[in-house]
């Protein structure tokens, strides 16, 4: 493993007692919330960890490393305990499509690995005296992603039309952009232009010798080879997903480039698929590497997804990975939850950023995901630093949800399972949905002086909590146990927004226009499931 411009945030040294140490095993019974969801209970003891990496942070390949939190996967081999209190792994993390807050330009879709290390304190800690960060995280290295040619995709919007689409042999046809000079400015001559696959990379997760990623674009899934970063595999998901404007495909997200802000599809929003830019958010396995799950960020456009207040039901999509060629196994809905909006004064969706297939004792038929829905538009960087609602809950199917592969018409072009205002057909009955770890709690975030609303300094939380990683607390401990803690690890997607970033394998200099230096943020929560 390369480790070339390595850095990592240094922790103070921490001196370590007896006493100290029977404070943080006697924190681990702390309740913040409990929540029952079938026939587990599901436990929040504390914020156990806050770490961060400032936003003009470059990886090995000169550009700014901002964005790395859209999803994220241990490579649970790696997690262990290094002493009574320390526990060390491998992550890897996704950015998404590069710097675009002024508009898409053309980033290299890429995967970062880093070195984490959490050293827990003392949760006897406060606002009194709160800990400084007990989680460093360490850039190792970074894999370029290809098309299955090995060329680079890009970041910048899939076109509108889809005769732009590019096509491979035993791929579906694919997003692409067609772009003049680099793809980063409007000067035609600082390049000789090009045509890419498309990606805005949303969801990890990890096989032996793969990555597996979601997009927004498509929405589709896609299959990386671990060591060369070249695409493998493309599964496109059913018709009723890809969106659709006058009659045919088209990938546009309504996401102009930088170099020509008014380059918009007509219409804006799609008439079917997935919303612009709520496409495939979340990804997980099963611990087997056979089964993939994904699902949409909110609904689809003709079952409600074009207003955030209708935007409820939200489609989760099984398949079977387990042959090398992928089968869709089941379909079902999540209807989302919803929290009052004050800046418009009614109650608005929250959509989803994230999922995480959860562990069930032998025997156990039912499925257990945590989802991170949140709201937007609120935190550091944002004109409302207060956020309403940034949760981790649990999502619950058992044999009384309805399985969508089984309902015909439901998956063709404008399939729809709602009405347009996000209402259920009648007779699907959705995944039990049941709210569980609330990130903004303010006594748990004063543990590390941070917060939530107030003034828009750097312990302020950022607005976008995008990745959830589970690893366990005593590391090795055997499966059929009946109960047992985890670390819930959740890093933020800060845009790159900073005022010393560079893009374009560091050739491209940019300064976000907010004004903003946002850290990327990560948080550990202490959670336990039983059952």
């Amino acid at each position: 493993m390369r480790r070339d411009s390595s850095w990592s945030y240094t922790l103070p040294v921490l001196y370590w007692t007896a006493a100290a140490a029977a404070a943080a095993a006697a924190a681990s019974n702390d309740v913040v919330n409990r929540t029952s969801c079938g026939s587990h209970t599901y436990t929040y003891s504390g914020l156990a960890g806050y770490g961060f990496v400032p936003s003009n942070a470059t990886d090995k390949y000169g550009d700014t490393l901002g964005g790395f939190g859209s999803s994220a996967a241990f490579d649970l081999n790696s997690w262990r305990r290094i002493g009574p209190e320390t526990y060390t792994g491998l992550l890897y993390c996704i950015p998404d499509r590069g710097w675009n807050t002024n508009g898409t330009l053309n980033y290299q879709a890429r995967v970062h690995t880093l070195n984490v290390t959490l050293q827990l304190t003392s949760n006897n800690n406060s606002a009194n005296r709160p800990s400084p960060p007990n989680l460093q995280l360490t850039y190792l290295d970074s894999l370029l992603l290809t098309d299955p040619t090995g060329k680079p995709l890009t970041g910048l919007d899939a076109s509108a039309d889809f005769n732009d689409t590019l096509h491979y042999r035993g791929f579906p046809p694919l997003p692409a952009a067609i772009y003049t000079g680099n793809g980063f400015d409007d000067d035609p001559n600082s390049g000789h232009g090009g045509h890419r696959v498309s990606l805005d990379a949303e969801g990890l997760a990890l096989t032996q010798d793969s990555f597996w990623i979601s997009d927004e674009y498509g929405p589709y899934v896609y299959r990386f080879d671990r060591r060369t970063g070249r695409m493998v595999t493309a599964i496109e998901p059913p018709p009723a997903y890809i969106p659709h404007r006058n009659q045919t495909i088209s990938f546009s997200a309504d996401s102009p480039p930088i170099y020509d802000p008014n380059d918009a599809p007509i219409p804006e929003d799609p008439v079917t698929g997935r919303a612009n830019n709520q496409g495939f958010e979340a990804l997980t396995i099963s611990p087997d590497g056979k089964t993939l799950y994904t699902m949409i960020q909110s609904a689809l456009d003709q079952e409600g997804g074009t207003s955030k207040k209708y935007r409820r039901p939200a489609r989760l999509l099984q398949y079977d990975i387990s042959s090398g060629t992928p089968v869709t196994e089941h379909e079902y809905v999540v209807m989302l939850p919803t929290y009052y909006d004050p800046t418009k004064g009614h109650d608005v969706v929250a959509a989803q950023s994230e999922i995480h297939l959860l562990p069930t004792a032998a025997g156990d038929l039912d499925k257990a995901f945590l989802v991170l829905a949140r709201d937007s538009g609120f935190g550091h960087g944002q004109d409302e630093s207060l956020s309403v609602y940034r949760h981790a809950d649990v999502v619950r199917i058992t044999s009384n949800t309805t399985d969508l592969k089984q309902w015909r018409g439901v998956d063709g072009v404008n399939g729809s399972i709602a009405s347009a205002k996000g209402v259920l057909d009648a007779g699907i009955t959705p995944a039990e949905y049941c709210s569980f770890l609330d990130y903004n709690v303010e006594s748990q975030l004063a543990k590390f002086g941070l917060h939530n609303g107030g003034p828009q300094d750097r312990f302020l939380l950022n607005e976008k909590w995008e990745s959830l990683a589970l690893v366990p607390v005593e590391p090795g401990l055997k499966a059929s146990v009946r109960e047992r803690e985890y670390f819930l690890f959740s890093l933020s997607d800060n845009d790159f927004i900073t005022q010393n970033g560079r893009m374009n394998f560091g050739r491209f200099k940019y300064a976000d226009e907010s004004g903003y230096n946002l850290d990327n943020q990560a948080l550990v929560f202490r959670v336990k499931i039983s059952s």
